[in-house]
C-alpha cells in the first residue's frame, strides 16, 4: 500500500529528496485560550469571522406556523427566554471556543435525571443559559447507536460554588459545535477534542495572520515612505573627534530647519567630485493595495464569506453588482440553519411549545425567515409570472379547478403574499369567517355588523 504517491522526476529533481517540498508537513499547532480571546479582542478580522455568520443566521430568525392567538404566546414565551439572542451567542462562542452549550432550566426533576416532556405545563421553562465549552465539561460520547443520545455526552458537569461538581443530563443540554473534528470518537476526551470541535480560528489562523501583518508592514513603512541621503566624503574622520561630531551634528540640523522653512535642502556643492551628494529615495506603494487585497481575500476564502459581506467590498469587474455572491452566501447561512439550527431548535421546542400554550399541538411548526429581500418590483414582476402560469395551466383543463384552487391557496400561503391569507382559510373551512353582508353573531361580543352598502349590493344582485 502506497502511504504517499507523488510525481518523481529524476532529471530535474522534483519529487526526490532534492526537492524542497518533499519535507513540508503539516504540523498541528492547538491556539489556547489566551491566544484565542486576544485575536477576538484586538483584531478586527478575527472578530468578524467569529459574529458574522451566527448574526446572519438569527437576523432574519424563524416564522411559526400555527393560530394566531398561539403565535402571539409563542413569541412571547421567546421573548422572555431570549430564544434568538441566546442561539446566536451560543453560536459565536462555539466558533469562538470550539463547542458551547445552552443548559434548560425546567422547574421539573433533579438535573441529572432525563428530562420528562410530560411534566412541562405552562411556564415550565425557566431559562436558558450559555456556557462555554470551558464553563460545563463533557463526558464520554454515548456510542450505542440504539441511543437517542448517539454522539452526544453521556452526562455534562458544572462547577458549582463552594460544592461538588454537578452533574447534568445530556437531554437538558443543547450542544453547539464550533469546527467538526473528522473523527469525534477517536480523539474525544484528550487535550484535543474534549467532547467538543475545533474554534473556527483554529482553521484560519494563518491566513488572518498574514492579512494582519501585511497591513501592519506597509503601515510601518509610510513613515520612510521618502528618505533623504547625503553623501559626505570623508564623514568617517570628520566623526572621529567630538568636536567634529558636534560640528556636522548643527550643520545638519541647520540645514533641516532651513529646508522646513524653505522646503529645499542647502549643502556644499565642494570641488569636483569632492564634493557632497543629496539624493531623495521614495518607496513605490503602487503593487501594495493588490498585495493587501490578495491577503484580505484569502482570508475571506478561508472563513467561507465572500468579500462583500466580509470586508464590505464593492463588487469588482464590469456590471458587477455583487448580487450572485450574496445569494450564494444567503444559500449557504440557510443551509447552516437547517443543519446546524434546526436539530437544536427541535429538542427545545419541544419544551417552549408546551411552556407557552400548555401542550403540544402536533401541527405547529416553523420555517425560517428567508435572507434575501426581494424589492417590491420584483415581488409584482414574479406574481405577474405565476398568474399568467396559473391562466394558461387553467386554459388546459389538465386540472380539476377545484383542486388548482387549492393548489393556488396554498402557494399563496408559502409566499407569504397576503398577511393573514392562512388563518382567513382556516376560519373560512371551519365556518367561522364573517363575509361582508352577513348577520353578526349576536353571541359575539367582537362581531360588527356588515356594511350597508354591502347589502344593498347583494340585494340588488
Amino acid at each position: 500500500m502506497f502511504l504517499f504517491d507523488r510525481l518523481a522526476n529524476l532529471v530535474t529533481g522534483s519529487g526526490t529528496a532534492k526537492d524542497k517540498a518533499t519535507g513540508a508537513r503539516f504540523v498541528p499547532r492547538f491556539l489556547t485560550r489566551q491566544e484565542l480571546e486576544s485575536a477576538y479582542r484586538c483584531d478586527w478580522l478575527a472578530r468578524k469571522i467569529i459574529d458574522i455568520i451566527p448574526f446572519d443566521m438569527t437576523r432574519a430568525w424563524r416564522e411559526w406556523q400555527a393560530d394566531r392567538e398561539e403565535i402571539e404566546a409563542l413569541e412571547a414565551e421567546e421573548c422572555r427566554l431570549q430564544v434568538k439572542a441566546k442561539f446566536g451567542l451560543a453560536q459565536q462562542r462555539a466558533r469562538l471556543y470550539g463547542g458551547s452549550a445552552i443548559l434548560i432550566g425546567a422547574d421539573d426533576e433533579r438535573p441529572q435525571d432525563e428530562l420528562r416532556l410530560d411534566r412541562i405545563g405552562l411556564g415550565g421553562l425557566k431559562y436558558l443559559h450559555v456556557l462555554a465549552q470551558h464553563d460545563i465539561s463533557a463526558g464520554t460520547l454515548v456510542r450505542d447507536p440504539l441511543s437517542p443520545y448517539y454522539g452526544e455526552p453521556s452526562i455534562y458537569q458544572m462547577g458549582a460554588t463552594g460544592g461538588a461538581p454537578i452533574d447534568v443530563h445530556p437531554s437538558r443540554v443543547i450542544r453547539f459545535i464550533g469546527a467538526e473534528l473528522p473523527d469525534p470518537f477517536g480523539i474525544a476526551g484528550s487535550a484535543i477534542g474534549g467532547g467538543w470541535g475545533d474554534p473556527v480560528l483554529q482553521i484560519v489562523h494563518d491566513a488572518v495572520q498574514n492579512a494582519a501583518s501585511s497591513q501592519q508592514t506597509v503601515a510601518s513603512l509610510l513613515p520612510d515612505a521618502k528618505t533623504d541621503v547625503i553623501t559626505v566624503p570623508g564623514l568617517t574622520q570628520h566623526l572621529a573627534t567630538p568636536e567634529g561630531t558636534a560640528r556636522y551634528s548643527r550643520r545638519f540640523a541647520e540645514a533641516a530647519l532651513l529646508r522646513s522653512i524653505h522646503n529645499v535642502t542647502l549643502i556644499d556643492g565642494g570641488d569636483g567630485a569632492a564634493g557632497e551628494k543629496w539624493e531623495q529615495r521614495q518607496i513605490d506603494f503602487a503593487n501594495f493595495a493588490e498585495l493587501l487585497r490578495m491577503y484580505l481575500q484569502v482570508a475571506a476564502g478561508a472563513a467561507d464569506i465572500p468579500a462583500t459581506r466580509l470586508l464590505g467590498q464593492a463588487p469588482a469587474g464590469l456590471n458587477a453588482t455583487g448580487d450572485s455572491d450574496v445569494r450564494n452566501y444567503y444559500d449557504h447561512i440557510s443551509a447552516k440553519q437547517e443543519s446546524d439550527f434546526r436539530p437544536r431548535l427541535d429538542r427545545l421546542d419541544e419544551i417552549l411549545i408546551r411552556s407557552a400554550l400548555g401542550d403540544r399541538p402536533k401541527e405547529i411548526h416553523y420555517r425560517f425567515a428567508p435572507l434575501w429581500q426581494l424589492s417590491d418590483a420584483e415581488k409584482a414582476e414574479i406574481a405577474a409570472k405565476k398568474a399568467t402560469a396559473l391562466k394558461t395551466l387553467q386554459d388546459t383543463g389538465l386540472i380539476d379547478d377545484e383542486v388548482l384552487r387549492v393548489g393556488v391557496q396554498n402557494q399563496l400561503v408559502e409566499d407569504g403574499t397576503y398577511p393573514g391569507l392562512e388563518g382567513a382559510l382556516k376560519d373560512q373551512k371551519e365556518g367561522r369567517l364573517k363575509v361582508a353582508g352577513e348577520e353578526p353573531d349576536e353571541d359575539d361580543p367582537f362581531a360588527e355588523p356588515g356594511n350597508e352598502n354591502d347589502v344593498k349590493l347583494e340585494a340588488a344582485e
